[in-house]
């Protein structure tokens, strides 16, 4: 085993037995870094992710009431409390194309084609599907190739990707919000230890199961295979990185620790309304928590700069027993004004939003460039494409918009918006603090001015 490159680089890699483990930032390589991992500053890349929650929320309990700084925080709002700062809430966008426009039925199914598109679904329950290409992929085609992946697509439900889920609408609408062009969406996966083998094998799809069954066999951390290299680089190694980098790998160690624990628990019997794939934890929030993870892992080592996280498919009917709330989401998300279920869905509601502030706290606590971290050099979109879940509406929608951009965006703040204004308005400010500039995508009329003073 040796270092993938000398002298040492951002992008020195460690190896062994089919692992290819990337670095973190780290001050004693980045001097050399710039022309691999930074912008033509120096500064560090941009990430975004795009987090897609459904059926709406309960916007009493969501909407600040004051606009500007110091914000209240609304009930489903408040796990954000220690991100407040780094978290901007939008009122008022909306997503014209998730409405029906003479389609009919199937909000839930438009919502989901719609959340990253901007783009109208054709209605088909056939292979002839079309929507548009998503701002992830936008992005993905232009710049994914500075990283080994140029996207990941994650979600916690399988769904389907053929037949009818809503109302004469595809499955393939219902279950994905990553589209890389008008007739092709890009699966998502579903089990995290899938996800960790993807992001640290060194190989071929077939070489990279076969070594995995190998670690398997042999019961050794991912990070026993790439002890030699690590040994070798900490001796080159200032001591405020030796530190960083031994934090790194007990993190990779810990979410491993993680995995394992899913895989060896016996299965239980959850109430829901789609099969758990094999491997997948059978607690919900330990479930997006171990996506989350590797999400920061992804963009900690520069796998890719870009992800997607469908929390559960548009339309998802799962229940929330951990929660005490044993109904199905969608079925509560049709409340016709009943005030028993508005407090079950803003608990819904609320706990969704604790699992994006896990993500935010774990990105603001992961070091990135000199004296920065992960969350200011970010740009993470959460979010539903329908606001009440009763109504089915798509104006005022929920949105989320977390991170600094790399200090282009001032975030602390509740902003609104003129009515009507397009989500894609805010993709395409996205896209231009990304780096990645364009004429349009979807629906979109220009851009936001408000994200920064």
């Amino acid at each position: 085993m040796s270092i993938h490159q000398s002298p040492i680089s951002r992008r020195t890699v460690l190896r062994g037995l089919g692992v290819s483990l990337a670095l973190p930032w780290l001050e004693s390589l980045a001097p050399r870094a710039m022309a691999a991992s930074a912008t033509a500053t120096g500064a560090p890349p941009q990430r975004m992710a795009f987090l897609f929650v459904p059926n709406g929320v309960h916007l009493p309990d969501w909407t600040p009431q004051p606009l500007g700084y110091a914000y209240d925080l609304p009930h489903i709002l408040q796990p954000l409390a220690p991100v407040q700062e780094d978290v901007t809430v939008i009122s008022g966008l909306t997503h014209d194309k998730g409405r029906a426009n003479g389609d009919g039925a199937g909000d839930h199914a438009r919502s989901a084609s719609v959340f990253l598109t901007g783009a109208q679904p054709r209605k088909t329950d056939g292979s002839d599907i079309r929507s548009g290409v998503s701002v992830d992929q936008v992005a993905a085609q232009s710049a994914g190739s500075a990283t080994r992946f140029a996207s990941l697509e994650l979600g916690c439900e399988p769904g389907r990707s053929a037949g009818n889920c809503d109302s004469g609408y595809s499955c393939a609408y219902s279950s994905n919000i990553s589209w890389s062009s008008e007739s092709t969406p890009v699966g998502k996966e579903t089990n995290p230890r899938f996800v960790f083998e993807r992001l640290f094998g060194d190989s071929t799809s077939q070489s990279r199961d076969k070594d995995a069954v190998r670690r398997e066999v042999l019961k050794k951390s991912i990070l026993d295979f790439i002890s030699d290299d690590a040994k070798k680089l900490q001796s080159k190694l200032g001591t405020n990185d030796r530190q960083k980098l031994d934090e790194y790998l007990n993190g990779v160690r810990e979410v491993e620790r993680r995995i394992e624990r899913t895989d060896d628990e016996p299965k239980i019997s959850v109430d829901v309304d789609y099969p758990i794939p094999k491997g997948t934890p059978d607690d919900y929030g330990e479930h997006i928590r171990l996506m989350c993870d590797m999400i920061v892992l992804a963009f900690q080592t520069d796998r890719t700069r870009i992800a997607t996280f469908m929390l559960a498919d548009a339309g998802s009917n799962r229940s929330y027993r951990q929660i005490d709330v044993p109904d199905g989401h969608h079925d509560l998300s049709h409340h016709r004004g009943d005030a028993a279920k508005h407090s079950k869905i803003r608990e819904i509601n609320r706990f969704h939003v604790a699992q994006l502030s896990y993500l935010l706290r774990r990105l603001k606590s992961t070091p990135d460039g000199v004296d920065g971290n992960l969350l200011d050099n970010s740009m993470i979109c959460y979010g539903s494409a329908i606001s009440d879940g009763d109504r089915h509406n798509n104006e005022n929608l929920p949105i989320l918009l977390a991170g600094h951009g790399g200090g282009r965006i001032d975030a602390g703040r509740h902003i609104r918006v003129a009515p009507e204004t397009p989500v894609c308005n805010l993709f395409m400010s996205m896209l231009d603090r990304f780096g990645t500039p364009v004429d349009f995508i979807g629906d979109s009329t220009g851009r936001l001015t408000n994200l920064q003073i």
